[in-house]
């Protein structure tokens, strides 16, 4: 059987950078053992498996090259802009099936892709003793950040690490370590972020790293982003914006040569969050045609 799988580049700014990732369209008749095939010939850190669902728009399944994960941001902003591109969809809000649940998804006129993700689930903080040897940055490094080490999801669960503003670049993952502790603690990944000076048009810079499911390190991911997002709304409220909404722009990838663009926002009633969106650009970079 031969599948056509599309390459997409999600969160690009101004057309470069990005995080790839593979998206094929109604392909109902493929097993869970040939998306993995396909996941893991295509080599990216996700593909998507796109199939018209009976009750809602649509089902989206994600492969890593190891397995099945629930939920994937980049590859859902992928998987939407080719049925926008293919005419498959027009502008207006859809609703995915994926294993993190129902999801909403707009699409926006000028192609932008905006997901709506799980309201956010503070999982318990660490110390930065504890997360100092997997980044190779100094315990007392972070803790001068005075904001604390926490694991958050919001449809996937990720340790969200702050380090001071010039320390992201001087990262030194160890890949072993990051895997164990990820896989002891049920997590899919460290996000490690350096605010910006407030000035700046950007909130924060990011590093990803999920080496447990293959990802050394990624230029781009929407569930952390997401999780991020609440995570600055929790420890640094920002009185002069609306208490009903709160928007972030993140960089990431910039490690990699491969920068990438990734909005976030977080809108708020009587206090509660009850609303997480990302949103960035995709743009569709070549076909591969794959027999399993």
């Amino acid at each position: 059987m031969e599948t056509e799988v599309i390459l997409v580049r999600s969160f690009t700014a101004n057309g470069r950078g990005g995080n790839p990732a593979g998206v094929v369209v109604n392909a109902p008749q493929l097993s869970q053992a040939q998306k993995l095939k396909i996941a893991q010939i295509v080599g990216y850190s996700e593909t998507a498996f796109v199939t018209v669902d009976n009750e809602v728009d649509w089902q989206v399944s994600f492969f890593t090259t190891t397995g099945e994960v629930d939920f994937c941001g980049h590859a859902t902003l992928a998987a939407f802009s080719v049925l926008y591109q293919k005419g498959l969809i027009t502008t207006g809000k859809y609703i995915q099936r994926t294993r993190a649940g129902l999801l909403p998804v707009v699409v926006t006129s000028d192609g932008q892709v905006v997901m709506e993700q799980q309201l956010p689930q503070f999982l318990g903080s660490f110390h930065a003793r504890e997360v100092s040897a997997l980044i190779g940055i100094d315990a007392g490094v972070i803790e001068s950040t005075q904001l604390p080490v926490e694991a958050i999801s919001t449809g996937l669960p990720d340790m969200i690490i702050p380090v001071p503003f010039g320390y992201l670049d001087r990262i030194q993952p160890n890949q072993s370590l990051i895997a164990d502790f990820c896989q002891k603690y049920e997590l899919v990944g460290l996000h490690v972020y350096e605010l910006y000076p407030p000035e700046s048009e950007l909130t924060a810079s990011c590093r990803n790293f999920a080496p447990l499911y293959g990802i050394p390190e990624e230029s781009a991911t929407g569930s952390s982003s997401g999780a991020l997002a609440c995570y600055l709304s929790k420890y640094l409220p920002d009185e002069s914006t609306s208490r009903e909404r709160r928007d972030y722009v993140f960089e990431q990838g910039r490690a990699m040569q491969c920068t990438s663009k990734i909005t976030a926002s977080v809108t708020f009633q009587n206090s509660e969050i009850v609303k997480v969106e990302v949103g960035g650009q995709a743009h569709e970079t070549g076909l591969r045609h794959i027999t399993v």
